[in-house]
């Protein structure tokens, strides 16, 4: 590679839709992330509250399973959010083996709260943007995403 090749090496990183995704995904977490932080809460303490109050009462397995995460990781959120009193582990009854757990009504209201900071911190996200940009960067962004 020449010296002229090589200067132009981190240009074209840059212009490679997939380092610019990446870079616009990092900046949209940490708005999102800055905006629930005042509800004692960390991106990945979100999801799991999330995922319980859509699919709840859920067994900790099948919420390492819908969500990706550790089993380890998942264990020491539900026992923050347990401890914060906006989630519940009780015995499954359909199998007392093992814990389902349940969102409190806290943990629905602290839910609907993170929504509307998740919808301030994104529309700072979009703020260079149209109306009209936004929702055809939301389309291509879903069609690229669903491929």
């Amino acid at each position: 590679m020449t010296p002229t090749e090589g200067s132009r090496a981190l240009a074209h990183i840059q212009s490679l839709p997939s380092w610019l995704a990446g870079r616009v995904a990092a900046r949209g977490r940490s708005l999102v992330a800055e905006a629930i932080a005042g509800e004692g809460l960390k991106l990945p303490h979100h999801a799991v509250l999330a995922a319980v109050a859509e699919y709840g009462p859920v067994a900790q397995a099948d919420l390492v399973r819908k969500l990706g995460f550790d089993a380890k990781d998942v264990v020491l959120l539900l026992n923050h959010l347990e401890e914060a009193g906006l989630a519940l582990r009780e015995p499954d009854p359909q199998d007392r083996r093992k814990n389902a757990v349940t969102v409190t009504p806290a943990g629905v209201r602290t839910l609907e709260r993170c929504a509307k900071l998740a919808d301030r911190a994104n529309s700072e996200l979009l703020a260079p943007l149209s109306a009209a940009e936004a929702r055809q960067l939301m389309e291509l962004l879903t069609r690229v995403h669903e491929a």
